[in-house]
């Protein structure tokens, strides 16, 4: 990156109340602990209209809380400008990715590269599933880090989905 120039990066999921807003706050903390905030733009937004205006789902805020990141945000959706001012709109799954190129044919001079955030997990799993729909998705996974492990194949809570994110967003901030 070259002096002075500013980066910038939207996640995008479906609603932006779960895995998006997560991304964005474990994406803000990363670039602000290396002191270099000031050469990002960090945002996230949804495919869909479902949860416009909504905060972030409790079970995402308590799953960052506890790892003490803050998470300032309201579900917006994805906009022309956004395809036209952002250097890259990293999303979640192939569903997210399908909609995004979708809308950017729409959109004349769309500067942004658009991937799937998990093409920059080393490990490429490039699906971030959705943990929206599961019960009592933070049972005791906190306190047990070998069930963490063990459930790493099957990405189905906030907290792995935090793990995951957290995995690709460090890897892509350290690669650029």
């Amino acid at each position: 990156m070259a002096a002075g120039e500013v980066k910038s990066v939207l996640f995008v999921c479906l609603g932006n109340i779960c895995r998006s807003p997560i991304a964005e706050a474990v994406f803000r903390k990363l670039v602000t602990d290396e002191k270099v905030e000031n050469k990002w733009r960090i945002d996230s937004a949804a495919t869909s209209t479902y949860e416009i205006g909504n905060p972030p789902d409790y079970r995402g805020q308590t799953c960052m809380k506890k790892h003490g990141i803050t998470m300032n945000h309201i579900a917006r959706q994805i906009t022309k400008d956004d395809f036209q001012t952002f250097d890259y709109i990293l999303c979640m799954d192939e569903s997210n990715l399908r909609d995004l190129k979708r809308k950017s044919n729409q959109v004349k001079d769309c500067k942004a590269k658009i991937e799937l955030l998990g093409t920059y997990d080393p490990q490429k799993q490039l699906i971030i599933e959705d943990p929206y729909y599961v019960r009592n998705s933070l049972v005791s996974l906190i306190k047990n880090p070998v069930c963490i492990v063990h459930n790493l194949a099957r990405p189905h809570s906030f907290l792995i989905t935090f793990n995951l994110i957290i995995c690709k967003a460090s890897f892509f901030f350290l690669k650029n």
